[in-house]
């Protein structure tokens, strides 16, 4: 479903007199419909990073990543136009990140329903299936019309992961979902990762969580030596 070709990265400090960073360069992988590959490696090494020019929050200095869409046709999200990465995901891509950050005073609940509601799901319908994954990931009723600046960590997480999942997307990043999990949330976590890979959703993520690691992952790539590798390493 999508294919990393060649990808680097590299950051112009300009406050610095234009030093250069590099972050991670010649990345090469595939990720198929219905598996996840993970991206290893130690910290500051780029893993994030690579995940951000896949979203294209950030811009690839070099190399492609020829995304397969719904109609079969490939596009080049390091070269494709604004408005294609925009529809591409708003329609087909869920994307986990580190941190979540909503509008300060959207309910909990309206911030799961809309991404149904823009696809065209109606209010009642978008309403009970947000309800359903709140209750299941252990956020209450109590918290539904809240707003998510009033969270603890670990209740923006599983906010956070119910929204990018909830439209079940082709395509889905996954930035250290369960880091700040307890066991228990965890598993109901793992569990709706595991039930979208069984439904055809290509996934990519990092994981320093190493029961997430080898309970979700098919493959891995190790970012430092550009190459895949098993999951006993």
């Amino acid at each position: 479903m999508i294919e990393i070709k060649n990808l680097k990265k590299e950051f112009t400090m300009y406050i610095r007199g234009g030093t250069v960073i590099p972050s991670f360069t010649g990345v090469s992988f595939k990720v198929e419909q219905g598996k996840l590959l993970a991206v290893t490696g130690p910290s500051g090494i780029g893993k994030s990073s690579l995940l951000k020019c896949i979203y294209r929050t950030y811009l690839p200095t070099e190399g492609e990543i020829l995304y397969e869409k719904t109609d079969g046709s490939r596009i080049d999200l390091a070269k494709a136009e604004d408005r294609e990465i925009i529809e591409i995901r708003h329609q087909e891509m869920g994307y986990v990140s580190q941190f979540f950050h909503v509008l300060p005073r959207v309910p909990a609940i309206e911030i799961l329903m809309e991404p149904l509601i823009e696809r065209g799901t109606g209010e009642y319908e978008a309403r009970a299936r947000a309800e359903e994954l709140l209750s299941y990931v252990g956020l209450g009723k109590t918290l539904w019309d809240m707003y998510p600046s009033t969270f603890s960590g670990g209740e923006k997480q599983r906010l956070n992961i119910l929204h990018a999942i909830i439209t079940k997307p082709r395509f889905l990043l996954l930035d250290e979902p369960t880091a700040s999990l307890d066991r228990g949330y965890k598993g109901k976590i793992m569990d709706l990762i595991l039930e979208l890979k069984q439904e055809g959703t290509a996934m990519l993520g990092v994981f320093h969580d190493q029961d997430a690691l080898h309970t979700l992952t098919d493959t891995r790539y190790d970012l430092v030596r550009g190459e895949y590798c098993g999951m006993e390493n």
